[in-house]
């Protein structure tokens, strides 16, 4: 029973019933989230640290183009970018748990697609030279649709790169190669990563233009 209640509230729901609601305190009480042992989970990785030696040497190992630095600002990216939006946001154990807050308006964000933009858009910023960023989606127009955002060296198929996912254990970054993810089957969405960029970039631009007639207004 407990095993079948963890993995209903592993995938996203946008409607949490009130009866698995309801079960929320027992999960709490009976399991403690599986970064806090450090080890590896299946093929499920947890860094350790935003300088995380073993996802820096295999992001590093992709390919022999790839740039020690770009791993680098990569890992730390992605790793503070958990620490960051989980203080923002106020997440919550486990990741349903905040699906539903999400969905009643009690938290501003921490739904899957939301975690994998943000990290989209940050990586994106990084103008990573020997890097490119993938959206990854599974179980696609389902009540357990998910999203990540997955690195390969450049020019590299879709299938041999780094799944980066802050929404699975509530922030905390993991990661495993794309293919050996014990809980999803990944395919790449090239025009959602096009579409999420283009529409952050115009958000900056308004906010920007917002920012420059507030100054010129106050300056009058």
């Amino acid at each position: 029973m407990l095993s079948i209640g963890l993995k209903m509230f592993f995938h996203r729901s946008l409607l949490l019933g009130v009866s698995m609601f309801a079960v929320v305190p027992l999960l709490v009480l009976a399991v403690s989230p599986p970064w806090e042992s450090g080890r590896r989970r299946g093929e499920l990785f947890v860094p350790r640290s935003a300088d995380d030696a073993a996802l820096r040497t295999r992001i590093a190992a992709l390919s022999p183009g790839v740039s020690p630095d770009d791993a680098r600002r990569a890992v730390y990216t992605a790793y503070m970018t958990g620490v960051e939006l989980r203080r923002q946001w106020r997440v919550v154990w486990l990741p349903g748990v905040q699906n539903f807050l999400v969905n009643i308006g009690a938290r501003k964000g921490g739904l899957c697609f939301q975690w994998a933009t943000e990290l989209l858009v940050r990586l994106d910023a990084l103008k990573l030279q020997t890097l490119e960023l993938h959206w990854a989606e599974s179980f696609v127009n389902t009540d357990g649709e998910h999203n990540v955002i997955v690195v390969t060296a450049r020019g590299q198929p879709f299938e041999q790169g780094i799944l980066l996912d802050n929404w699975r254990y509530s922030g905390q970054l993991v990661w495993t190669q794309v293919t050996m993810d014990p809980e999803y089957h990944w395919k790449e969405n090239k025009s959602e990563a096009v579409r999420r960029l283009e529409r952050a970039r115009e958000t900056a631009s308004k906010q920007v233009g917002q920012h420059h007639e507030q100054n010129k207004g106050s300056s009058n």
